[in-house]
């Protein structure tokens, strides 16, 4: 399968695993999950199409369960799921990106998770690069994420290794 498949394919599972499963007839159980068979049927392509975009993904957005019959997004849905993750220590600093045009509203505000249920955190600056590219010049903001827990905030590891928390005050954020 060529990148261009691959990516097409894989923006058509973001899609419909985090955002519209409806617009396809597939539900999502409670936790996210939904079964391979008629993902496929409705997306018109093959498992082994499937497998090679979920295992060849950079960012491993896509999970299958242990038994292999049935997919989920790792994180980043807008319909409603509770991907049942446990909370976890983060490491002392975590990483957003975002665009310059954010900034001013974040700095005041902080970061919330907007059309999502979590704010997305990264462990590292390339993939806070990389998150913040896709909307244009990238700007990286550090987040005091070991004083936020020790404040008291949750912090949730995805299966991805993106880090995830409801909101981020203001008062944690660096623009680095």
């Amino acid at each position: 399968m060529n990148e261009k498949d691959t990516i097409r394919i894989s923006k058509r599972l973001a899609r419909h695993l985090r955002h519209a499963p409806a617009e396809i007839g597939i539900r999502l159980t409670a936790d996210g999950w939904t079964d391979v068979e008629p993902l496929i049927t409705a997306l018109g392509i093959s498992r082994e199409q499937l497998e090679h975009v979920v295992t060849t993904n950079d960012k491993r957005r896509y999970a299958f369960d242990d038994s292999g019959t049935q997919i989920r997004a790792s994180q980043g849905h807008s319909v409603p799921v509770e991907l049942d993750l446990p909370a976890a220590t983060p490491p002392d600093t975590l990483y957003h990106g975002t665009v310059a045009r954010f900034l001013d509203a974040i700095m005041a505000e902080g970061l919330r998770p907007m059309s999502r249920h979590d704010v997305h955190l990264s462990p590292d600056v390339p993939t806070a690069v990389r998150v913040g590219s896709r909307r244009g010049q990238p700007v990286v903001l550090q987040v005091d994420a070991g004083r936020m827990h020790a404040d008291g905030h949750v912090f949730r590891l995805s299966a991805n290794g993106v880090w995830l928390t409801e909101h981020v005050p203001a008062t944690y954020l660096t623009h680095t």
